[in-house]
């Protein structure tokens, strides 16, 4: 059992207060995943010459006191890689006017156990072990500003409790995906991708449709096409919530035993695996709630 959040904000006022309205849609979703929790947060795309580089220290030996800034001086030593930093204790998201793929493989060659969680122009994200209140307040999630977020309790059922097994999960770029629920085939999954040269980081089964929804996306299908494509390959009892930079979007399986509910207005979406999560929102009592139909894709644009 797991919790699932998101919220994408139409009305450009909303984007300031978005951590702020987010963080008691995430505390509401404590008792479904005390575990770990995280979110994915969209904001306004860097520079097409630019990309984010979200990392976590937290598994290298310094943890919280890993040294960012001498990373950084390393990278634009070694690599002129233009690098900046903003860093929230064992996070941090590195700005690159670089190849992101080269500085990846710089990073995991100097710095083996620094993790990578994200590559993008839009997205950040943080993920820890820990209540959805202490990683929350860990990162500072209610000052967060931007377009739209996915967010993330795990209760966990398949694999260990880690932060890299903790959710959101991305692959390529700008893209991320939380899961409740669970798949029967994930193994199957893997074989499918690995010919197609997709590495795998854990053993979770959130990971394998993450990645198959990205390289279908990598394939040039768009997101409704990969999604449909989901369906007939991902096999299991899941509710799916997506972001990439422009849009959040929102699946069930053909069953729907995982529970969501969707509340909109002419300012927000706001989605959660229950009502409690969305009763605090900003003209809540006027919003349109419904619950996601089984087998039917639900896709919002900022």
């Amino acid at each position: 059992m797991c919790g699932i959040v998101g919220l994408l904000v139409k009305k450009p006022e909303l984007r300031e207060r978005l951590g702020e309205l987010m963080v008691p849609m995430l505390i509401g979703m404590t008792e479904r995943g005390p575990d770990s929790a995280g979110l994915a947060v969209f904001t306004e795309p860097v520079d097409e010459s630019v990309r984010k580089i979200s990392l976590y220290s937290g598994l290298a030996d310094d943890g919280e006191d890993f040294n960012w800034h001498g990373l950084v001086h390393e990278l634009n030593l070694h690599l002129s890689a233009k690098a900046t930093l903003q860093a929230k204790g064992n996070h941090a998201v590195l700005s690159v006017g670089f190849s992101p793929e080269t500085v990846k493989r710089w990073i995991k060659e100097h710095h083996p156990k620094l993790h990578i969680l994200s590559t993008g122009r839009a997205i950040d994200l943080y993920k820890d072990v820990g209540t959805p209140g202490e990683v929350s307040e860990r990162y500072a999630f209610s000052g967060l500003t931007g377009t739209h977020l996915v967010g993330h309790t795990r209760m966990a059922t398949e694999s260990a409790v880690t932060p890299d097994r903790a959710h959101p999960f991305t692959a390529g770029e700008d893209f991320c995906l939380v899961h409740n629920g669970s798949l029967s085939n994930p193994y199957g999954v893997r074989r499918m991708l690995e010919p197609h040269g997709i590495r795998f980081d854990t053993d979770n089964d959130t990971e394998a449709a993450c990645r198959y929804l990205e390289y279908r996306l990598r394939e040039g299908d768009d997101l409704e096409v990969a999604l449909q494509k989901g369906f007939e390959q991902l096999d299991g009892f899941y509710t799916f919530l997506m972001g990439t930079p422009d849009k959040l979007a929102l699946i069930r399986d053909p069953f729907a035993c995982k529970p969501a509910v969707v509340a909109e207005t002419d300012d927000f979406v706001a989605i959660a695996s229950e009502f409690r999560s969305l009763a605090h929102l900003p003209d809540i009592k006027h919003a349109r709630v419904f619950e996601p139909a089984p087998e039917e894709m639900y896709v919002w644009k900022v």
